[in-house]
């Protein structure tokens, strides 16, 4: 009878232990073994007003917002940017880098697939690209070329029997031939960091000056180099006849003073173009705002004035507000911004802040037609570059084993991809902590980039024709609005 009770407890425990598994068992997992669902589009909000942002901290970069941004009749708190059109100021010629020597072998170390599609994200005007319109080149080596050189390095030949510019067959005109193709349109400006050294007074690319003796052979070294580039088919829109004329100190670097460069324009640069039906600008000076004296003065000059479109400026010394004064002073020549560097080991949303502040909307809220950077492409170790050059100066884009896009790139594509050449600035007023400026394309369009330099998000108004729409955006963020 034990055996039995025994027996009849077993089985029930067995069958109550079966039944408790059968209960907690979880449901078998499906393996999926074919392609997965596709991801649902986000649908694009309607909206009147399109909007891009860069901010701070690398989260969003150029990044279009589906956002639904509609003007509409009313009023609020919030600070408020009018932009008006019936207030127009200079014509915009374009935005860009500096194309330097070491730029351009750079870009030839690329395979020809990856060099065509990172060109033409560069220089194209299609959807997917930033639409870069204007570049500088140097006439000979810049600091960032690999050495020193000329197009005429043989000594005492005054006569330029022997000018060549094979040395730019290998990297910068080929690419130039192909920035060229993808835009016809493209202005570009040209200088020279020196005179070949034998034209100067020490013998030496870095330092010296030019000897008064070889003024007119230097003029003519211009004129050489204008036609050769034209006869490869690039022309040059204008060119400076001395990049940094007070700095004396780089590598190639070339002192001019300003009475020098007057003299130079007046003398020889400007009538060997005239003889040489040559119409590219001339534009003087092309160093720091904290010397705009050295402008003013050549532009004073009745005979230099004549053949002188304007001025260039960079912003290492100085403020960009001196610009207006320039202007002011002499408002039917025209201002031109043409370098600024950013460099390795700096904040991506300092810069940021700084750069669009003072370059992007400083100088053309100062009268600038052009913005340049420098300078279009650097290696992983911020080359090429001469004995003595910069050796932190940071490209747009860094080319090494990959391709990789640095602070300068996002500060000029806030503007290159959305103002196009030939676009008016507009008014738009001016808010302490929300900078801005406007621009009319030449299609009709608006843009409007704003830059919120407070430590906290803003939101505020845009108002166009007496409607107006409500924004955000985060601290040090830049945006390009555009309707």
């Amino acid at each position: 009878m034990n055996m039995v009770r025994k027996y009849i407890l077993t089985v029930i425990s067995f069958a109550l232990l079966i039944f408790i598994a059968g209960c907690s068992k979880k449901p078998p997992v499906s393996i999926v073994t074919g392609p997965l669902p596709p991801v649902t589009p986000v649908t694009p909000l309607k909206t009147d007003v399109s909007m891009w942002v860069t901010e701070a901290n690398q989260f969003q970069l150029l990044k279009k917002q589906n956002v639904a941004l509609l003007f509409a009749a009313g009023s609020n708190q919030n600070t408020t940017i009018n932009v008006d059109t019936t207030q127009t100021y200079q014509t915009i010629d374009g935005f860009g880098f500096a194309l330097t020597g070491g730029s351009a072998y750079l870009l030839n170390t690329l395979d020809p697939t990856k060099q065509d599609a990172l060109l033409r994200e560069l220089f194209s005007t299609d959807s997917t690209a930033i639409g870069i319109s204007y570049i500088r080149i140097t006439i000979g080596a810049s600091d960032m070329s690999a050495s020193p050189f000329s197009y005429d390095d043989v000594p005492g030949d005054i006569t330029l029997q022997n000018f060549s510019l094979d040395r730019e067959k290998t990297d910068l005109i080929p690419i130039l031939q192909k920035i060229t193709a993808i835009n016809p349109g493209i202005k570009i400006l040209a200088c020279p960091w020196s005179a070949p050294s034998w034209m100067k007074d020490n013998n030496s690319f870095s330092g010296g000056s030019l000897k008064p003796a070889n003024f007119g052979p230097y003029a003519d070294y211009f004129v050489k180099y204008i036609q050769g580039m034209k006869a490869a088919g690039i022309t040059i829109d204008a060119v400076t006849p001395q990049n940094e004329p007070l700095n004396a100190y780089n590598n190639p670097a070339m002192l001019m003073l300003a009475a020098d460069e007057a003299n130079f324009v007046k003398n020889n640069l400007g009538p060997a173009f005239q003889s040489a039906g040559i119409k590219t600008k001339i534009i003087v000076y092309d160093h720091n705002a904290d010397h705009p004296e050295y402008a003013t003065s050549i532009l004073a000059d009745p005979a230099a004035s004549a053949f002188v479109d304007g001025s260039a400026f960079h912003l290492y010394g100085g403020a960009i507000n001196v610009l207006s004064q320039v202007h002011n002073a002499y408002p039917n020549k025209n201002l031109y911004f043409t370098e600024q560097a950013t460099f390795g080991g700096g904040s991506f949303g300092g810069d940021l802040s700084w750069h669009i502040s003072n370059l992007i909307i400083g100088a053309t809220r100062n009268w600038c037609k052009n913005v340049l950077e420098w300078n279009l492409a650097s290696d992983p170790n911020y080359g090429p570059h001469t004995n003595g050059g910069c050796t932190t100066c940071l490209g747009a884009v860094t080319i090494g084993s990959s391709v990789s896009r640095n602070v300068s790139y996002y500060i000029i594509a806030h503007a290159s991809k959305f103002v196009r050449p030939g676009a008016v600035r507009i008014a738009s007023d001016q808010q302490n902590t929300l900078q801005n400026v406007a621009f009319k394309n030449p299609d009709g369009t608006k843009v409007l980039i704003v830059l919120n330099t407070s430590t906290g998000a803003q939101t505020f108004n845009i108002k166009f024709n007496s409607k107006i729409v409500s924004s955000s955006l985060d601290a040090g963020a830049a945006a390009t609005y555009k309707w």
